[in-house]
């Protein structure tokens, strides 16, 4: 099969299998940020965002962006250093599998809460998870990021 969507700002043409599902194919159209943890939904490693809003390409046909812009993290290269050194600053760097997802969540929050608060940040994350960290460190970093009082 074949459509035309926007990738990061570029028309392209995907070939793709029926029934792919978008982490797949952007893989293989070498977007390596784009990881796979779950396969269900329930860890947000595979988040990226579809026309501004972030979803979970593990569960996201690749037959149905015909038209759409889909955004990932080497296309947010700026903002994700800048993000990232909030991160460092409060000692929560990890292994940095988990990372391109939970940094377009994060980034994607900063876009959209207003006023955010800590339980508000918390409710966003929800589904974002990381095996590597007890995820104060990323809080307290989030918080700083998002200017959080």
């Amino acid at each position: 099969m074949q459509l035309e969507t926007t990738i990061n700002g570029n028309k392209i043409v995907l070939d793709f299998a029926g029934g792919e599902f978008l982490a797949e194919t952007l893989r293989r159209y070498g977007y390596l940020s784009v990881k796979e943890g779950c396969d269900t939904g329930s860890c947000g490693l595979c988040t990226v965002w579809l026309d501004g809003a972030p979803v979970l390409s593990c569960t996201t046909l690749t037959a149905r962006m015909e038209d759409h812009e889909i955004t990932t993290i080497e296309a947010l290269n700026v903002e994700a250093e800048e993000f990232a050194q909030f991160l460092v600053a409060e000692g929560a760097e990890q292994c940095g599998f988990c990372a391109p997802g939970f940094t377009m969540t994060v980034l994607a929050m900063r876009r959209e809460l207003k006023h955010p608060t800590v339980e508000s940040i918390n409710h966003y994350l929800a589904g974002n998870l990381c095996r590597c960290s007890g995820y104060k460190g990323q809080m307290r970093a989030i918080v700083k990021y998002m200017g959080v009082e």
